[in-house]
């Protein structure tokens, strides 16, 4: 068996993260696809923004 590059184990954790992630979200009750690990998570900066525009 050959040894896995770095690259190769940072991506498979990657896909576990996000994985993991859509699980929670399952548990809390949004409605996830299994499609969804494929999409990529929003960075911070497009997350901080969608949130500091909102009214309150």
């Amino acid at each position: 068996m050959s040894e896995l590059t770095f690259e190769q184990k940072q991506d498979h954790y990657d896909k576990i993260r996000r994985s993991n992630y859509l699980a929670s979200l399952r548990l809390e009750g949004f409605d996830t696809q299994p499609a969804d690990v494929d999409k990529p998570l929003p960075t911070r900066e497009a997350v901080l923004a969608k949130y500091r525009n909102t009214p309150r």
